[in-house]
């Protein structure tokens, strides 16, 4: 089908959940997608942060194949090799005990968040004073579920489907004083982005997840850590948290796990595993015998190739080339993020809508935005510095061809990635 078939055929028949950009992907290979057409792009979306190794990576490739000859799904009422193996190293890299597989980050969530609750009431029974209540951050982003979408933040995600779980109370980003005035025995968990996504690429400060750290073990609550956009390699770590020296109770990760299949995982210690018996949560697909194969193999090719490191390194250089813009450029207030999970902030709602615009449409560049003003950059982790050269050369012709002239014409067009 061509593009204007496929949009007249979705505009027909799908949900309208998302305005998507007018490019029809038909293949990739590394950090490019091509369109029908043949134009080639370069891709630092990586899909919302999913495809860590890019495209057609013959690891992943090898996993698929293998995983073919064997059953692709047997329910988890019996065992399969993938997902022992899979839980064995999450927990060695993580320092956590325990690991639950789901389909998503919005699943992997919501467990995390029922897993609180039940260890809060595992705990009274055993006369400790906790609460059932949750407390979140300003600028969260959560998930979509009922539940995940009851800690996120922002009212567009939540007023459409009000009223959603209640108990849920919000502080200030990374505001130290107001989480200690918040915190008290009435909350079962704190709940924290350590770098948020949606949010901005807004990592919170050494200060305040020592406080988080200090306050929960004071109340016995545990510290609930989201790290599905930030985990699994994305800052040149495994986690996130392992930038800060804080250990969390509980974390959760999805999107780059499994290279592209849909995998989530709750990583816990084994004092939270307490609260969980047989039948209290499941899952139909997490887990599954296809999507461990290959997170195991995305695992192993991240280890075999030193990709943290690498991660780290051009990640670095690419945050110094964007400070270089933002000293270049007026209209960039700022420059975010850790390894390649990175941002900068425009000044207004519409500089940073018509970048977009520029940079996918004239030079090939896909990215996104997100909180209106923050061009956001999470590519895959092959990145090479030649690449970063390349995008920020694009975005300097970007920011500098943004006169208002042209800047009228193009807000009122396209920009939909992220919008």
């Amino acid at each position: 089908m061509t593009l204007n078939e496929l949009q007249a055929a979705e505009k027909t028949f799908l949900l309208p959940t998302y305005e998507r950009n007018p490019l029809l992907i038909t293949s990739g290979e590394g950090v490019y997608l091509w369109t029908g057409d043949g134009t080639r792009y370069l891709d630092l979306l990586s899909g919302i942060g999913v495809s860590a190794l890019g495209y057609g990576h013959p690891a992943i490739a090898r996993a698929l194949a293998e995983g073919a000859g064997y059953p692709l799904h047997i329910s988890n009422l019996f065992f399969h090799e993938g997902q022992a193996e899979l839980a064995l190293r999450l927990t060695q890299v993580s320092g956590l005990d325990r690991a639950f597989f789901a389909n998503s980050g919005t699943e992997a969530w919501e467990a995390a968040l029922k897993l609180a609750r039940a260890y809060s009431t595992l705990r009274r029974s055993e006369g400790a004073e906790l609460g059932t209540r949750f407390l979140a951050l300003e600028g969260s982003f959560h998930g979509r579920t009922m539940g995940s979408v009851a800690t996120t933040h922002k009212l567009k995600y939540r007023e459409p489907f009000a009223p959603v779980m209640p108990e849920v109370d919000y502080i200030p980003f990374s505001d130290v004083h107001a989480l200690e005035n918040a915190w008290s025995r009435e909350y079962c968990a704190l709940l924290i982005e350590p770098i948020q996504g949606e949010g901005g690429i807004r990592p919170v400060s050494q200060a305040f997840m020592d406080a988080a750290r200090r306050l929960t073990r004071e109340t016995g609550a545990p510290l609930v850590l989201d790290e599905v956009q930030a985990g699994f390699g994305r800052t040149g770590k495994w986690f996130a948290y392992q930038h800060y020296g804080v250990e969390p109770d509980v974390t959760t990760i999805a999107k780059p796990l499994a290279g592209g299949l849909p995998l989530g995982a709750v990583l816990c210690t084994g004092e939270l595993a307490r609260a969980i018996h047989p039948g209290m949560h499941g899952t139909t697909f997490g887990g599954g015998p296809l999507a461990c194969r290959v997170a195991i193999a995305v695992f192993d090719e991240i280890e075999r190739t030193g990709l943290l490191a690498h991660v780290h390194k051009v990640g670095t250089y690419f945050h110094e080339r964007l400070a270089e813009l933002a000293r270049r450029h007026e209209m960039v207030t700022e420059v975010r993020g850790v390894g390649m999970m990175l941002a900068i902030e425009l000044s207004d709602a519409a500089h940073a809508k018509a970048a977009l615009e520029t940079m996918m449409h004239t030079h090939h560049i896909l990215l996104n935005r997100t909180s209106e003003t923050v061009l956001r950059f999470l590519p895959p982790y092959i990145l090479e510095r030649t690449h970063v050269d390349t995008a920020v050369a694009a975005l300097d012709a970007t920011l500098a061809g943004l006169s208002a002239p042209q800047l009228a014409a193009q807000a009122n067009t396209g920009g939909k990635i992220g919008d």
